[in-house]
């Protein structure tokens, strides 16, 4: 009866399997138990140990928006299954410099070409478990970085949306401009006749005196 009651005991007791994605290694860990209380997470807010997320893949989200506004991307480093049924229930994200490169051995006559290497043993990260389904614990945060962080100016790519209202701005600015320019053009043609029109004017006055200097001088020359 002892012996059967020791195999039921074990029977019962999930054990969890972490992968870590990039090293290959499997270890083990026993489930923590716990009861946490659902909350609301502002996206604009900084992580914390205790934070509730409704999935992983939302809490994966959340701390990439956050790295994006710090200035650091961000990367899946390790997983955590259920030996029961196979699912995720933790993952560890971290900033794309945590840990160090391999290196990787030349084999045969092939040279491998070394790269500059983009890991830098950055401690930044956040670890998420599964309590129960539908909520996923902050457990670790880690916020410091040992590199400088790099928050980009650059905008990503415009949605259809946003395309088709700056062609519509665009479009009506082209417009207003072509209106001032007929508006101008305009302007411009009245002054140019009011030019021509003051010439003609001038012409027929300096014609008008010089008649009356010949007239003049024609009359002189009679009376003479």
């Amino acid at each position: 009866m002892n012996f059967i009651s020791v195999e039921l005991h074990l029977s019962v007791k999930p054990v969890e399997i972490e992968t870590l994605v990039e090293d290959k290694i499997v270890t083990t860990e026993s489930i923590v138990g716990g009861e946490t209380g659902a909350c609301e997470v502002d996206t604009s807010q900084e992580p914390y140990e205790g934070m509730v997320f409704e999935s992983e893949k939302s809490a994966r989200v959340f701390y990439d928006e956050y790295a994006k506004r710090e200035g650091f991307l961000t990367r899946i480093v390790s997983s955590r299954k259920s030996e029961h049924d196979g699912t995720i229930i933790s993952r560890r994200l971290a900033c794309n410099k945590e840990g160090f490169n391999l290196s990787s051995p030349n084999t045969g006559q092939v040279k491998i070409r070394k790269r500059e290497s983009k890991r830098e043993g950055c401690m930044a990260m956040i670890l998420v478990k599964r309590e129960k389904p539908g909520k996923w614990l902050v457990t670790k945060f880690m916020r410091d970085h040992n590199h400088p962080l790099v928050i980009s100016s650059k905008k990503g790519r415009p949605t259809p949306d946003e395309k088709d209202e700056r062609i519509r701005e665009l479009s009506s600015q082209l417009h207003h401009t072509n209106r001032q320019l007929a508006a101008r053009r305009e302007q411009l043609r009245t002054f140019m006749t009011y030019i021509e029109e003051h010439t003609m004017c001038m012409l027929k006055t300096i014609e008008g005196v010089v008649q009356n200097i010949r007239e003049v001088e024609s009359e002189t020359r009679s009376s003479s």
